[in-house]
């Protein structure tokens, strides 16, 4: 805050930030000169430059044109280490980990959609729990385990969805190498009650009209359509996921010690020990945890708009993305194929065509991009990119990013107020609380039409589709 940042301009939206000080790599930032200016009004440029003093970064480390503030990184931050003398990083992940978002295309018209949305929205409430802490259906320890080997999987093989969902999430709805006894007690009896439970924050449900489409051809590959609804789906693992990283964080601060680092957040371990490797399985766990809550959300979706709208047909999943996750993956770097640890910190992977990770039917033309706007602002879908790939280790913006906290937020804003707003906008809304609706406003949120233009401008996503709500769950 106030510092004066050395930052070289690539283009009109990519800065560099040279190697410096205890810097390993240079940092890029991808912003236009309206969304750095955000940046530097909190820590993200900071934690940006942390990033690049860990062990075993390569190449670079980016913040992305949502970036804000984080714990460690900042949100909207990727960086890639090497997995021979890398490391792993809770911080890099954060602590919703998988927080995620799935889009649904329905055979829902708008038009019969938008007469019956107060009815929808109670259905879908008493369907789904929401909100802080709020549970579901008890499930034993032993299910629970088992969706943490299984993810998404479990969900199908228990009639919760059709095998097709699983060729439609990032991984298919499961991260192998996850070994639920790397999970403590604690995180997994958090974890009992909260499957399928859409949580609090900006986690939400949300309908959507589409109202823009910029190439019919991919949207129609997605199964997108003017006509027809769609469904966004956004939470995570929920407080399993938190009490992993907690656990980590924790662990690793004991055994490791914060001598040397930028940020006592930073802590992490190496890839290659014991501690890196218990913490890579443990949250493989949350991440399975957290698709198999999207896919149970899903389906609770799917079976109250089968019963409201019942000649509608079957709503099919356009695609699932992650957004706080750590990865294995292989990209080019210095013109030599490396297997690296990409840390996606509020990112979204973004692959272009080709690439042996995305869906066969999808792989031609590359991965669907989902990313979220504020409630009451626009959604887009987009696609991949081999620049990505290229410049940002296939990774491209999660949302809008935050630009005020919730406490700022409850000072000056009126639950009451921003209902009223919405609802003047055509949009329906359905909130837990007052202090949820508030916390979330859109204004307390970034430009989401500018983070995307920007990420399009750099060409780490093409976009396909605008979407606007019409009626809004939060918790």
């Amino acid at each position: 805050m106030g510092t004066e940042w050395n930052l070289n301009r690539i283009s009109d939206v990519e800065w560099e930030m040279p190697r410096s000080g205890a810097m390993n790599v240079p940092a890029r930032i991808i912003a236009s000169e309206k969304l750095l200016a955000g940046m530097k009004g909190d820590l993200c440029l900071k934690q940006t430059r942390d990033m690049a003093t860990l062990k075993g970064a390569v190449d670079h480390v980016v913040a992305l044109s949502d970036a804000h503030q984080g714990y460690g990184f900042p949100i909207g931050g990727v960086a890639a280490f090497s997995t021979d003398d890398g490391v792993i990083s809770p911080g890099g992940v954060g602590y919703d980990i998988n927080c995620g978002v799935r889009l649904l295309a329905t055979r829902v018209p708008v038009l019969e959609l938008m007469k019956r949305r107060p009815e929808l929205l109670r259905a879908i409430a008493a369907a789904i729990p929401s909100g802080v802490g709020k549970g579901g259906k008890g499930h034993s320890p032993g299910e629970i385990r088992n969706v943490l080997r299984m993810g998404a999987r479990w969900a199908v093989k228990n009639g919760l969805g059709v095998p097709e969902d699983l060729e439609r999430t990032e991984e298919g709805g499961c991260m192998e190498n996850a070994d639920p006894s790397d999970v403590s007690d604690r995180a997994i009896e958090r974890g009992l009650p909260q499957l399928g439970t859409l949580g609090s924050g900006n986690h939400f449900l949300e309908f959507q009209r589409i109202d823009k489409i910029e190439d019919a051809s991919l949207a129609g590959r997605f199964g997108l359509s003017d006509a027809n609804a769609t469904v966004m789906i956004h939470c995570g693992s929920r407080g399993l996921g938190h009490q992993v990283a907690g656990d980590f964080i924790r662990i690793m601060g004991d055994k490791y010690g914060y001598s040397g680092l930028a940020d006592r957040e930073l802590i992490n371990a190496p890839f290659k020990s014991e501690l890196g490797r218990r913490y890579l399985s443990a949250m493989n766990c949350a991440v399975n945890y957290a698709f198999c809550n999207r896919q149970m959300i899903m389906h609770m979706v799917r079976v109250c708009l089968q019963n409201m709208f019942p000649g509608s047909g079957p709503c099919s999943l356009v695609y699932d993305v992650c957004h706080n996750i750590a990865k294995v993956e292989e990209h080019v770097v210095g013109g030599c194929v490396m297997k690296l640890c990409v840390h996606r910190k509020g990112a979204t992977r973004s692959f272009g065509p080709g690439r042996r990770e995305i869906p066969e039917r999808y792989r031609d033309v590359g991965q669907p991009v989902i990313i979220p706007g504020s409630m009451g602002t626009a959604s887009y879908v987009l696609v991949g990119t081999k620049i990505a790939e290229e410049k940002t280790f296939g990774s491209t913006a999660h949302g809008a990013g935050r630009v005020e906290s919730r406490t700022r937020a409850r000072e000056r804003l009126s639950g009451e107020q921003i209902k009223r707003d919405l609802e003047r906008n055509g949009i329906e809304v359905h909130a837990g609380s007052w202090k949820g609706l508030v916390e979330e406003a859109p204004e307390v949120y970034k430009d989401i039409d500018e983070v995307v233009r920007v990420c399009a401008a750099a060409g780490i996503g093409r976009v396909v589709a605008r979407m606007r709500p019409v009626a809004v769950m939060k918790g």
